[in-house]
């Protein structure tokens, strides 16, 4: 539960600032009436006819004042008049008085400060308006015992967020208590003769300063008018309490695996800087899952940890599987943590584990659909111009699909690496040196041991014409310790090998732009030429544990080295070539292409035929992107491989967004050859569509569907769904629903339901 729930909560900040500001009023009055001997010969409004004020009643027209008190703000003072009863021993002010203190403003018709009993009186049509926007209106203010308590009757306020509060009397007690009678609160919009949406009433409620509690006595919950929800008596902190143990709203949904469920929350505050918070699920089908979340914050750091667990009986095809077995005890966790230890070592991990392959979708978890979890621990060093990180990864299967994917996934323990950029000199050239270290350990296959050394010199230049250059020259060290691998001869080697491998690469472009006073146009040819002996891999001796993801396309066709690891190395001579265009502007708003080819010197090196293993020519592909939004309708990002030979598409991704708010639709296109790879044989040809609506059916209500069809194989829908939401100013309802149709006999036709409603500056109720 939010604390912005409660009624009075919201309302004693107003209050409060109309008592500091009716008392320092009694201070301007009390000055103006000192200084009655001074302004008393001003011309007097009161009409001749009218009883002229006896000799102790000094009548003020047109009373204005400023006052300052040392170390507070300026406080401006104005009515129609102003009279100092001196055997009353009381100040009046009459008609339009306006009180301006700080960023407070109060007006009223009457003020009356009765020194002898120390009462402040404000009478008729009050109204404080605060700096924040929030508004109060009361009929009748009366404050005592030096402005530490008082009375308002018919108080009615209007907060900056447009949402209401009222009550037939609010009291400020003592020790700065407070109390309502008969409130009553709600954000949503009134009209004449209409009931809102939903309110909430109380015949009281009390602020216990010293406990910082707000107290409610027979509270109810209306619909339409209609009493929903009630409760002889509840409490939750004021909004001064930061945090405190306690009850949230539970959630409730539905899914195939579990059935209907719902989970109670519980918030326990151990401090300021940690908590707990216990989750279980009461499940229909599968018992109690119970579920929890911790956080513990530091000032250099933090952790938080959250799990399920489950004691379930087998689902049906479980049996059968070789890793779930027999297994009743079932969970996840997800750890995520960070310490700074100095100035300079960051310490960081990130932990995601499930029991099964199968656990993370039964329970529609966070990473339901990826096929691996990846953990991590890390251990990162800045310093100036110097970068250090020690790691270690495990990874974890979870896909419940059947893919050509080997289960023994390495344990990657250490992972080091350090990176120094040198100083530029007088030309800006600077050196850059990186050593990275890695041990990959496995039970049954092989395992390997990897020292590699970069060291590289570069050169920037932008020539007068406008020419951009970059000039690298590079040599890659690298020292391994190998065991039981097998090669792709079916050859089995153990031992020490080592290669070094020198490559240099050019990089030439030339920007031409045409600017005008609504556009700019850009084009600009690149050309990056690399030298690079042919072959000296030895993959026969060397496994390939950090490049097996080879994909030749528009992000890394212009790259020095096109893998992403240290295992491989990109080896062969080669001319990459290609065309950058943009332009911005308002008629055609920002749009840019960008198309590019490489040519080999030598057919079949080691990434070549990776990406191309049928070819006899020395030319790439096409690969090439367009982006374009040239309006706030369109929004599109193109990705595409076109055959060098008859230009036929080998690789096409595609995502736009088109259309208005009211009508928007989403549009996601990938397509994929069988991959050539040798290392990736095995995956078929990949196409897949995935199409979604969003309406605004009304200015309230809107409606969002989605499908992923797969266009290739199956040619059915993989998954589809819809969410139905209702929103106004103080009420959203929103209802999902997911049909899955995959592969896996687990999955088919499995569902998922949610229901969430929420009340505004209320709480929710429902699903997260």
């Amino acid at each position: 539960m939010t604390n912005n729930c409660s009624l009075l909560s919201r309302f004693s900040f107003c209050t409060t600032s109309l008592l500091l500001l009716l008392s320092s009023t009694v201070q301007a009055e009390e000055y103006v009436a000192g200084q009655i001997g001074k302004i008393h010969s001003r011309p007097s409004s009161i009409p001749s006819a009218e009883v002229e004020p006896l000799d102790f009643i000094h009548a003020v027209p047109n009373a204005s004042v400023t006052t300052q008190e040392e170390g507070e703000p300026d406080t401006y003072f104005s009515a129609d008049e102003l009279i100092n009863n001196d055997q009353l021993e009381t100040v009046t002010a009459i008609g339009n008085v306006n009180i301006m203190r700080g960023n407070i403003t109060v007006i009223a018709d009457k003020v009356v400060y009765n020194k002898r009993e120390d009462v402040v009186t404000a009478i008729g049509n009050v109204i404080l308006v605060e700096e924040s926007g929030n508004v109060v209106f009361s009929d009748y203010v009366e404050l005592t015992d030096q402005m530490s308590q008082g009375i308002m009757n018919n108080v009615k306020v209007v907060m900056a967020d447009e949402t209401r509060v009222s009550a037939t009397k609010f009291r400020r007690l003592e020790k700065d208590n407070k109390e309502m009678d008969n409130a009553v609160y709600s954000p949503c919009s009134v009209c004449t003769g209409k009931d809102p949406l939903w309110q909430l009433k109380a015949r009281k409620v009390k602020h216990d300063a010293e406990s910082q509690d707000i107290i409610y006595n027979d509270a109810y919950l209306e619909l339409k008018g209609i009493p929903v929800l009630y409760t002889p008596y509840f409490s939750h902190p004021d909004p001064t309490v930061k945090r405190r143990s306690g009850f949230l709203f539970p959630s409730i949904g539905s899914t195939g695996y579990l059935g209907q469920y719902i989970t109670p929350k519980y918030f326990l505050a151990i401090d300021d800087h940690q908590d707990i918070t216990f989750s279980p699920s009461f499940t229909a089908d599968r018992g109690i899952l119970w579920g929890g979340t911790i956080n513990k914050y530091g000032e250099k750091g933090y952790i938080s940890a959250t799990g399920t667990f489950i004691n379930a009986e087998e689902r049906l095809g479980y049996e059968e599987d070789k890793e779930f077995g027999d297994k009743r005890n079932r969970g996840n966790l997800f750890l995520t943590g960070r310490y700074e230890l100095n100035d300079y070592w960051v310490a960081d991990t990130d932990i995601n584990y499930a029991s099964d392959r199968y656990y993370l979708k039964d329970i529609s978890l966070p990473q339901k659909d990826n096929t691996w979890l990846t953990s991590r621990a890390s251990l990162q060093g800045f310093d100036n111009r110097n970068y250090a990180n020690i790691s270690a990864y495990y990874y974890k299967l979870v896909t419940y699909l059947d893919l050509p994917i080997n289960e023994e996934k390495p344990l990657v323990l250490p992972l080091m690496s350090y990176e120094n950029v040198g100083d530029p000199n007088r030309y800006g050239a600077y050196s850059k040196t990186t050593f990275d270290f890695a041990s990959v350990l496995r039970d049954e296959e092989s395992s390997a041991q990897r020292l590699t050394m970069i060291n590289s010199w570069n050169l920037p230049y932008t020539s007068p014409y406008g020419e951009k250059y970059k000039l690298v020259a590079s040599v890659k060290s690298d020292l391994y310790y190998v065991d039981n691998y097998l090669n792709p001869k079916d050859e089995t080697f153990s031992g020490t090998v080592g290669r070094v491998f020198p490559q240099v690469g050019l990089e030439w472009r030339l920007p031409f732009i045409k600017a005008t006073e609504t556009s700019r146009h850009i084009v600009e040819p690149v050309i990056v030429a690399v030298a690079a002996p042919n072959g000296g891999n030895k993959e026969d001796k060397i496994p390939n544990e950090d490049s097996q993801d080879i994909e030749f396309d528009d992000t890394n066709i212009l790259n020095l080295d096109r893998y992403a690891g240290y295992d491989r190395n990109d080896t062969g001579s080669r001319i990459s070539y290609g065309f950058n265009w943009s332009t911005y502007g308002d008629i055609m708003g920002r749009s840019s292409a960008f198309i590019a080819q490489s040519y080999f010197f030598k057919k079949n090196e080691s990434f070549d035929r990776n990406i191309d293993t049928n070819s006899d020519s020395y030319f790439s592909d096409y690969v090439g992107r367009i982006n374009a939004t040239p309006n706030e309708y369109v929004d599109l990002n193109y990705r595409f491989a076109l055959d060098k030979d008859d230009l036929k598409l080998t690789y096409s991704e595609l995502s736009a967004s088109l259309g208005p708010d009211i009508f928007r639709a989403y549009i996601s296109y990938i397509y994929l050859q069988n991959s050539p790879s040798a290392i990736l044989q095995g995956y078929n040809e990949r196409q897949e569509l995935y199409t979604a609506l969003n309406m605004k059916m009304t200015q309230d209500w809107s409606l969002e569907v989605y499908n992923r069809q797969d266009l290739a194989d199956m040619d059915r829908s993989l998954e589809y769904g819809g969410s139905v939401i209702y929103e106004d100013e103080c009420f959203k309802f929103i209802v999902n629903l997911r049909h899955y149709n995959y592969i896996s006999s687990e999955y088919d036709n499995d569902f998922e339901y949610t229901a969430t409603f929420v009340l505004k500056t209320l709480g929710s109720f429902g699903s997260e």
